[in-house]
Order: C-alpha cells, then sequence, then structure tokens
C-alpha cells in the first residue's frame, strides 16, 4: 500500500504576510471611519445651525498646528524604514524616536483641545456636533496610542540590543498603519475644522 502525499499549488501575492495583513486590517478600518463620516453628514445635514455655530468655538490654528504636527510625523515614519533598509540603525533610532515625539506632542495638543472645551463646559453630550467631535477625534487619538505602542517597542529594542536589518518589512508595516492614522486626520481636520 502506497500513500501520495497530495501536492497543491498554493497562490502566492509576493508581498510579505504582515504587510498583507496590515492592508486587510486596513481595509476594515476604512469601513469603519467611513461609518463615522457617514454618520457625521447626515447628522450635519439635520442639524446645520448646531453644527454651524459649534464648529466656530474650535480653535483652527491649534488644529492646524496638530496636523502639521502629525504629518511631519509620516516623514520621520518614513524615513526610520528607509534608514533600517539600508542598514542605518542610528538614523533609525533618530527618526523612530522623533515620530514617537511628534505622536506624543499630537495627544498632548489634543489634550489641550480637549481640556479647552471642558474648560469651557462643552462636553460629549453638549450637543450632536460636540458629541461626533469627541467621538470622532477620540477614535483617531486611539488609533495614535495604538501606534505608538509598537514604535516604542522597536526604539527600545534597537537602543537595548539592536533592531535587525532584516526586520525593516516589520517598520515598513507599522509604517503603513501610520499613514493610515495621519490619512484619517486629513480627512477629519477639513470636516470638523473648516468647512463650516
Amino acid at each position: 500500500m502506497t500513500t501520495a502525499a497530495a501536492t497543491h499549488s498554493r497562490f502566492n501575492t509576493g508581498i510579505y504576510h504582515g504587510k498583507l495583513g496590515m492592508w486587510v486590517f486596513l481595509a476594515s478600518e476604512i469601513m469603519f471611519f467611513t461609518g463615522f463620516f457617514g454618520a457625521f453628514i447626515v447628522l450635519r445635514n439635520l442639524n446645520i445651525e448646531v453644527f454651524t455655530a459649534s464648529a466656530h468655538q474650535l480653535d483652527k490654528v491649534v488644529a492646524t498646528i496638530n496636523t502639521a504636527v502629525l504629518i511631519s510625523s509620516s516623514l520621520t515614519m518614513a524615513l526610520s524604514h528607509v534608514a533600517l533598509e539600508r542598514g542605518h540603525e542610528a538614523k533609525f533610532r533618530l527618526f523612530m524616536a522623533l515620530t514617537l515625539l511628534f505622536a506624543f506632542a499630537f495627544l498632548g495638543i489634543k489634550s489641550y483641545e480637549y481640556a479647552t472645551k471642558f474648560s469651557h463646559d462643552i462636553y460629549p453630550w453638549t450637543n450632536t456636533f460636540f458629541a461626533s467631535y469627541f467621538t470622532m477625534t477620540g477614535f483617531h487619538a486611539l488609533h495614535v496610542i495604538g501606534g505608538m505602542i509598537p514604535m516604542a517597542w522597536m526604539l527600545g529594542k534597537s537602543l537595548l540590543k539592536g533592531y535587525p536589518r532584516t526586520m525593516h518589512h516589520r517598520v515598513e508595516t507599522l509604517g503603513l498603519y501610520w499613514h493610515f492614522v495621519d490619512l484619517v486626520w486629513i480627512f477629519l481636520f477639513p470636516t470638523l475644522y473648516l468647512i463650516f
């Protein structure tokens, strides 16, 4: 009696599995945030006066500075990947540390915005606009924190015992996530601060 092993041809995308997984995850995140934006548009059209008056209470200057901070973090994230890919671990550490610093700055500025709103008795339950504002920016802030955790881990590993050049694909995958976080903010910024 003979047994023959069954051979099956498997489809190969040629893409690192983690990167492919990140693209699938980001597709689900796009649907998640699309729901927020869709709900915002419907609620805005139903409460246009409330939304217009409330949007004028947001600080556009602070939000513009925060946008510049987050866009800068996208640049430093890309530079950290390039540095590691080329074997320049010191530059990798520098750019990853700058990315982490920009992320902390973004959250600090967002916390200042929230504190300012709270000091003026503006809360998520104040009206429909602020419920949307706090929900959308709050979930975005959670995504920022979610990106900072692996950043800190990679930077810490590099400082303690080195981060192998062969792991540059992991930094690239994290970069995809981080650029997505930035892209969501680029849509949130005009939606909440500029269109009214």
